[in-house]
This record gives C-alpha cells, structure tokens and sequence, in this order.
C-alpha cells in the first residue's frame, strides 16, 4: 500500500512539474539566485504597485514587478526562443502587462498567475518566469 502511494505520489510530482511539461525548442532557466535588499535606492520604485526594478542575472537580465500585497514576479528578459541578441523590452507606459522581443515582435503576459505566457499567436514557450519571496526588507529571486 505505502508502494502504492509513494507510486502516484511521484506521478503526481512528474505531471505537476512545469519545466518538464515545456516543448523541446524553449529555454529553461539556468540555476539562479540572488538576495537583495528593498531598502537600497536602485529598488525605490519597486515599493509601489506594478513599480519595476531591473536586476542583473538570469540569461539578459531580470524584470522585477511589484504586483502589491508584498508579492513581486520576476522575468528573465531574454526571448524565449533566444532569436534576438538584445533584452526583451519593457514599456511600461504604453504595455504595463506585456514584455516584448523586438527581433520577431513577440510579446508575453506578465503578473501573477499568467507566468509569462506568450501572447502572439504561433508562438508556444513562455517567458522565463523566477520564484521570489519576499522576507522582512529583502528578496530573494530564484528559480528553484
């Protein structure tokens, strides 16, 4: 009976998992993490709601977003089918949920539960979306 359940238990674990369940040709985020701490001036604007901050890491940096109630997401900025030698774009202006590749013109959603998914037809592989949580005045940003 324990066989059993420790069975459908990994299942489970193996259906559940994301990164696995992403097609062949998309990027998967390399190991990462990076502490910093909400305090430091270059985060100022980060403290409010939908406020951004970009941070260095990932494969073309890291998008940091605010989306209130002390939850942020972060995206890595690279273009999911890595076709495009410079950073994705944000504008926050003008597309406030979208972050953009402009060498194919690709764009994909951004906020909590959209987990960058790609918002141009014909294209399948998600933005790379990092883990973060938030303790006390700092962050940590990571993908496991």
């Amino acid at each position: 009976m324990l066989k059993k359940i420790l069975f459908l238990f990994a299942i489970f674990c193996f259906l559940c998992c994301s990164e696995k369940n992403l097609p062949e040709n998309c990027l998967r985020a390399s190991y990462f993490s990076v502490t910093k701490t909400l305090t430091n001036p270059e985060f100022n604007q980060v403290l409010t709601v939908n406020g951004t901050a970009e941070i260095a890491g990932g494969f073309k940096g890291i998008l940091l977003i605010n989306a209130g109630l002390n939850r942020f997401v972060a995206y890595d900025r690279i273009c999911p089918n890595n076709d495009c030698n410079s950073p994705m774009n944000y504008d926050k202006i003008n597309s406030p949920n979208i972050l953009k590749c402009l060498c194919d013109e690709s764009e994909y959603g951004l906020g909590v539960g959209i987990g960058g998914a790609p918002q141009t037809p014909g294209f399948e592989c998600p933005a790379i979306e990092y883990k973060v949580v938030k303790f006390g005045n700092s962050i940590r940003i990571s993908n496991f």
